[in-house]
């Protein structure tokens, strides 16, 4: 993994490359993609904190998380809302660095978990997320696998 890795905003300069960004084939039934993430993100405000993960002048994936310290349902509060990393770019450590960020972010605003949750299935991404400690709850909202990590 390469010391130049960062989160930066989306912007004018980036969203083309970010919306032309593709998962691997078949993944695409676990995650929405950036497009659909941006509107999410327009939608709910505030809320949303939208990144894309740069690796120098590349940019390599995106992650959106979600913060709303006042969400009356806990695992809202502090959420890793979506992970895409470009098909050609994964098991390279991006995913891993993305979340960690969004970690990092996390605390920085107070929160002490972070929550994900995920389609159950085949190729999913619980094995990714199992290894970077999130601890399935037992709990399934609107069919996805929920589980947390503590910060």
């Amino acid at each position: 993994m390469s010391s130049s890795l960062y989160l930066a905003m989306v912007t004018p300069h980036n969203i083309d490359a970010a919306c032309r960004l593709r998962v691997r084939p078949g993944q695409e039934r676990f995650v929405d993609p950036v497009v659909t993430s941006l509107a999410e993100a327009y939608a709910y405000g505030n809320v949303a904190w939208p990144r894309v993960i740069c690796d120098g002048e590349e940019l390599v994936g995106f992650v959106m998380a979600g913060f709303d310290p006042v969400h009356p349902v806990q695992p809202y509060r502090s959420y890793l809302w979506r992970l895409n990393i470009a098909a050609d770019r994964q098991r390279q450590g991006y995913g891993s660095f993305a979340v960690a960020a969004v970690c990092a972010e996390a605390r920085r605003r107070g929160q002490r978990r972070l929550w994900v949750s995920w389609q159950p299935g085949d190729g999913g991404p619980e094995p990714f997320y199992v290894q970077l400690g999130f601890r399935i709850t037992g709990e399934v909202v609107d069919g996805e696998i929920v589980a947390e990590r503590e910060l």
